[in-house]
């Protein structure tokens, strides 16, 4: 007999998982305690369910069915319930055959599974979802297969099998369907679920910002608190949907509060509550959350404040919130959040602490800081920029960034999504989910706590042991737009809401000051871009003159993006003007509807009410209805090339001027979310530094070669030298049958035999714990030899003078052994070594470790003391493809040490790039290998040489994205 409380119980099995809809189900194994609720289940199935599931009119369970659907023992038969509410909602089982199809045990590796599903939840995707962890369960105990006969009429559950993704095999016997799957994980399978659970998240999503109804529960009766503050922002906002407010001091029958309905509980509104907000104190969180519960509410926004951020109680507190929330299919942002805000016009949602709602836009906005979420609210009201969401998540007990990145993703309202984030709960998600996104529409990310070493208070998730420097590198490697300050964050989401990608880093500058002028070229030049000669209009020219000369600019076919900048301009009777800057907004406008396809940014100094005039969204001074001809500015642009008359900005940009990233050549095609924007709608962002606005140029202009490259990922390595299986077979050997799971570092010699499977040769190195045997060493070898130590704290350092090259003889060999340990110490504290000399080169470092929340990462720098103190060192996940080795080469700033700098010859970077090809498959084939350093690998103009090699084993690391769906439990 088997309880929850019983050791043998299997409790990891537990998992809270999103359904098709985006409520929530709790997936446990069935225990002897079930059996009530199994038979209470069983009894809300209907006649024809319970057919399908017994072939036969099955009314009612029996004792003995009720015993053995209740008693498992969690190897050869396992139960797994899915419920809400602490009730059965469905229920899957599997018992181990043998090949006859009678009950077995190991080592049979096939098993018979059946599903029953209560009709009231068909069709949420409970059972494909019980398929995934029932088959996960039986990897782990061993079985391979799984055996399933389904009458012909049954087509849902046909349908749940064949779906899956799995190998199967199908034939009809005795009047069934008889399913064969093979159940281990393939890329259609994981592809399908992938899918499923990216629709279910963003589902969940959505019934949170676009409720029905809402009822804001602590709303009181005075004016003033926090439950009053969000009621009024609702109302305000001009919510579409109905608005109920919700206080249990009131007493029976109506109230109103704020001109709303008011009642003392869910219970009294008499009709369904899509989405409550909870403005109560911490201690009356659950009742309310029972209350939500038990009348159906879909998903909570919980403002209280007094949990994980309060220390070591609260943390209990925001679990126990999440298990209860969860128990009852609801989903939660929060607690200590701030709110949420949805700005379609269908919608109109307001349900947070900020008074005033940004304008409609193109801008996503995820917070897990209240206070930054004000600031960047702020912000982005200040400088006109609209927004499609918001949400400020607190502490994110529940929904995180991953789960609004499933969203905006197929979003058609969201063009670029910006991210304020301190904590990243699983990296690995958050990284593939981000790639996916960025291939569709830019993910600004800027990340706070970087360098405190700790989770901030309230963020009760893993913290990963992989530096912020490394993931910064993964992240970019994903596509993601990451930026170190939130005014950065605002200045790039400007430019990338408003303006189209651009094609190249070619920037030309113009303005009415020359200064300006030239700050703004050397800003380019910082940010690795190429800015054309700047063009001084003079402190004399009007708009008009920046109106010619930016049509101008634009025209020209060696310029990919254009920075204008400003200063008041001298007036007819030689005074400043300073105003009116819709004069010149206006000028600006209409030069850039002349080539839609290229971005424009503006740096202004003093010009009253430009940036404002910029950022509106259409025009307010009339317009010429025919094409612009640029007139003859005071100071004439060098000529522009001859060109057709570019559309007005009214009409359709064509294939180059979608925003952002329309370019033919900006990428894959925008994905289900990407949208096209008018170029009347479109805003040419106003920055009032030219390091701000180059900076967010250049961003972009990163970004946009990201999108093309990702059109063409690469290849993995593939050589016809490598020894998979030889290589599989010498670890398994190596860990032996009981590994530790702290792991072993092998030895030398072992870590050379196993690197040599993948062709990867390290040159021999022999001890030399005297002299007599470091000169037999090196005859062996054979001269000129190096003599280096290998003690831990002179390893890998030369500057400590622990190393001699080029012995030439016998004697020099002596000679250097002796100097070497009257000024180092003893031989056996030195532990010495002889190795032959390779040819000269760069001395570069390879390493690949396994980190349990991002995954496999490959890294790559140059060897000594200056870049590991500048941190210069490169990293990609793995599997590394071609374009990523050869990206990863020049990713550091000592890279043209290699390719001949000051006139010394390149190195083979060749070379350089199939050894780090080679690391890759070694470690992605083989998840026992959990790290490898290459150190030095001199790299020469033709070849390179390993000349010292570590190679870590360890028992597999479970893959979190490679198991079934489930959300994290911190």
């Amino acid at each position: 007999m088997t309880t929850a409380s019983d050791p043998a119980y299997p409790a990891h099995w537990e998992a809270d998982v999103v359904l098709r809809d985006g409520g929530t189900a709790r997936i446990r194994p069935i225990t002897t305690e079930d059996a009530e609720r199994l038979v209470s289940f069983y009894e809300l199935v209907s006649d024809e369910s319970k057919y399908y599931r017994f072939f036969a009119p099955y009314p009612r369970l029996s004792a003995k069915d009720v015993h053995r659907f209740t008693h498992h023992d969690y190897v050869d038969r396992v139960g797994l319930a899915a419920t809400i509410g602490g009730e059965f909602i469905a229920t899957v089982r599997y018992d181990r055959i043998n090949a006859q199809g009678r009950p077995a045990s190991a080592p049979a590796d096939e098993a018979e599974v059946a599903f029953l599903v209560q009709d009231a939840h068909q069709g949420r995707g409970v059972a494909s979802t019980l398929l995934e962890h029932i088959a996960a369960v039986a990897r782990e105990r061993g079985i391979r297969r799984f055996a399933a006969e389904v009458l012909p009429a049954n087509n849902k559950m046909i349908k749940v099998f064949t779906d899956a993704g799995y190998q199967q095999k199908r034939s009809f016997e005795d009047g069934s369907v008889h399913l064969t799957l093979d159940l281990e994980p393939t890329i259609e399978s994981l592809a399908v679920q992938r899918a499923r659970e990216h629709r279910a998240e963003a589902r969940s999503v959505r019934r949170l910002l676009a409720p029905g109804s809402v009822a804001v529960i602590g709303a009181g009766r005075a004016p003033g608190g926090v439950g009053r503050a969000v009621l009024r922002n609702l109302l305000d906002a001009g919510f579409t949907g109905r608005v109920h407010a919700v206080n249990t001091a009131l007493g029976p029958g109506r109230h109103e509060i704020e001109g709303v309905p008011a009642y003392a509980g869910l219970g009294a509104i008499g009709e369904p509550v899509d989405l409550a907000i909870l403005a109560v104190p911490a201690e009356r969180v659950p009742e309310a959350v029972t209350d939500c519960g038990e009348h159906g509410v879909q998903g909570l926004v919980v403002l209280s404040a007094a949990y994980a951020e309060s220390g070591a109680p609260g943390r209990e507190r925001q679990r126990a919130l999440v298990r209860q929330a969860r128990s009852y299919g609801m989903r939660l942002i929060g607690p200590n959040a701030f709110g949420i805000i949805n700005t379609a016009a269908a919608v109109r949602l307001n349900a947070s602490l900020a008074p005033e709602a940004p304008p409609a836009g193109r801008i996503g906005l995820f917070t897990q800081s209240g206070a930054i979420g004000i600031a960047l609210l702020s912000g982005l009201y200040r400088r006109g920029a609209g927004l499609s969401t918001f949400i400020s998540s607190g502490n994110r007990a529940d929904l995180s960034g991953n789960d609004f990145l499933q969203y905006w993703y197929e979003d058609p309202d969201t063009d670029v999504v910006l991210l304020y984030l301190e904590s990243i709960g699983n990296p690995r998600k958050f990284t593939r989910l981000a790639r996916r996104t960025a291939a569709a529409k830019p993910v600004v990310v800027v990340k706070g706590a970087r360098h405190s070493g700790a989770t901030p208070p309230g963020h009760a998730v893993p913290v990963t042991r992989v530096p912020d420097a490394t993931v910064s590198a993964l992240l970019r490697q994903a596509g993601v737009i990451l930026v170190d300050t939130v005014t950065e964050l605002v200045d790039a989401g400007l430019l990338l809401a408003g303006q189209p990608l651009p094609a190249g880093p070619r920037v030309a500058i113009l303005g009415n000051s020359e200064s300006l002028g030239l700050l703004t070229y050397d800003a380019c030049l910082t940010e690795g871009l190429r800015p054309l000669k700047p063009l001084d209009l003079t402190t004399g020219a009007t708009p008009a003159d920046f109106r010619a000369a930016l049509v101008a600019a634009l025209a020209d076919e060696a310029c990919d993006a254009v920075v204008v900048t400003a200063i008041p301009w001298v007036g007819e009777h030689g005074a400043m003007e300073t105003g009116d800057g819709q004069v010149l907004a206006d000028a600006l406008r209409e030069a850039a509807a002349t080539a839609p396809a290229k971005p424009v940014a503006v740096v202004h100094v003093e010009i009253g009410g430009l940036a404002e005039a910029l950022s509106a969204a259409a025009r307010t001074a009339p317009r010429a209805a025919g094409p612009i001809t640029p007139p003859t500015p005071q100071i004439t642009p060098p000529a522009p090339p001859t060109a057709q008359p570019a559309p007005l900005a009214s009409e359709e940009r064509g294939t180059g001027g979608s925003a952002p990233g329309g370019q033919p050549d900006a990428g894959p095609g925008p994905g289900p979310g990407a949208s096209t924007p008018r170029r009347e709608a479109a805003r040419i962002p106003a920055y009032p530094a030219a390091e701000r606005a180059v900076r967010a140029l250049a961003e972009a202009v990163r970004y946009a070669r990201w999108r093309r490259e990702a059109a063409e990922p690469g290849k993995a390595g593939e050589y016809d030298d490598i020894d998979e299986a030889g290589a599989a077979a010498l670890i398994e050997r190596l860990l032996g049958p009981d590994p530790d799971p702290r792991g072993l570092t092998l030895s030398a010699p072992k870590a050379q035999e196993l690197l040599a499977r993948y062709g990867i040769a390290v040159h021999p190195t022999l001890p030399a714990p005297d002299p007599e045997r470091a000169v037999e060493a090196a005859r062996r070898l054979g001269y000129p030899v190096a003599l280096k130590t290998t003690a831990p704290h002179l390893r890998h350092r030369p500057d400590l003078g622990g190393v001699r090259l080029d012995l030439a003889d016998e004697h020099q060999l002596t000679r250097a052994y002796a100097e070497l340990t009257a000024s180092l110490g003893k031989p056996e504290e030195l532990m010495p070594v002889v190795q032959a000399m390779v040819p000269r080169g760069v001395d570069t470092v390879v390493r690949a470790s396994i980190d349990s929340a991002i995954g496999a990462v490959l890294s790559f720098g140059l060897a000594g003391a200056a870049s590991e103190l500048l941190g210069d060192t490169a990293h990609r996940l793995i599997p590394a493809t071609d374009r990523d080795a050869h990206e990863l080469l020049r990713s550091i700033r000592t890279a043209p040490l290699l390719f001949g700098w000051r006139g010394s010859a390149p190195v083979d970077t060749p070379a350089l790039e199939e050894l780090l090809l080679r690391v890759s498959r070694l470690v992605d084939d083989h998840p026992e290998v959990v790290a490898v350093g290459l150190e030095p690998v001199i790299v020469a103009q033709h070849g390179l040489s390993v000349l010292g090699a570590s190679v870590r084993l360890a028992p597999a690391p479970p893959r979190t994205d490679l198991g079934p769906r489930r959300l994290p439990s911190y």
